[in-house]
């Protein structure tokens, strides 16, 4: 009997085709599962990466109540194309504090893990406003209202205690600065020490070029900070260490 012959004597029996393929299920999730329970952590921790600053966190609630990741992934993979393309590829520890996470595989744009500083604040809201301007090829709609829309910096609060309840690590600090922090990164005008000293590497400036903070400040924010807070030039894998 061929090993066709004895394949169907498995298909054409119900039972015996529930019970494999329960054994097949088992073995793959118990090579996939029992090693977690040996891990502390599935994480590894980078250095440089922190919590988002009010600012950058609203212009990152912006950017998923916009739905722009339908067209734009923050995944770049270890292939040659798409390191070549948009830069190292991306690390887990970068979205250990994205409630949700903004990884994927579709792409009606290009990959957003490493814009921060690729283009200017003025190209950002030219492309925001019309983005046919500064490429003539895009489908994607005008966010122009964003630079119409205030912020109320008393939201911010309630944003971050939501994500501390998730596990974000927002300390006491954080929290009763996060107004004045919210206000004074977009602020050119402000003293920013405080501000650095607990969100490193925070971009400080008036980002839309208007008086007023909008959530167009917030997400270019968010936008020129994805991808600059490690070090890539010194970054190893723990494996290689």
């Amino acid at each position: 009997m061929g090993i066709l012959d004895k394949h169907s004597i498995i298909e054409k029996n119900a039972t015996l085709l529930l019970i494999l393929s329960f054994l097949v299920v088992t073995i793959g999730g118990l090579v996939e599962i029992v090693p977690l329970f040996y891990l502390d952590n599935t994480i590894e921790k980078v250095e440089g990466m922190r919590p988002y600053s009010p600012l950058e966190l609203a212009g990152r609630n912006i950017y998923v109540r916009e739905g722009c990741y339908v067209c734009h992934s923050q995944m770049i993979r270890p292939l040659r194309d798409e390191v070549e393309r948009y830069g190292h590829y991306s690390l887990a520890a970068e979205s250990m504090y994205d409630h949700p996470f903004q990884w994927g595989s579709k792409r009606t744009g290009p990959d957003l893990a490493r814009v921060g500083g690729r283009y200017s604040d003025a190209w950002h809201v030219a492309h925001l406003t019309h983005p046919q301007d500064v490429v003539p090829v895009s489908v994607m709609p005008s966010y122009k209202f964003l630079k119409e829309t205030k912020l109320d910096p008393n939201m911010i609060v309630e944003m971050m205690r939501a994500n501390q309840v998730v596990g974000v690590p927002y300390t006491d600090e954080d929290m009763a600065n996060a107004v004045a922090d919210f206000k004074a990164q977009a602020d050119p005008d402000a003293d920013w020490d405080g501000l650095l000293s607990r969100y490193p590497k925070a971009q400080t400036r008036n980002f839309d070029g208007q008086p007023e903070l909008t959530e167009m400040d917030a997400l270019i924010a968010y936008l020129q900070m994805l991808g600059t807070l490690v070090d890539f030039s010194t970054f190893q894998p723990a494996a290689s260490r």
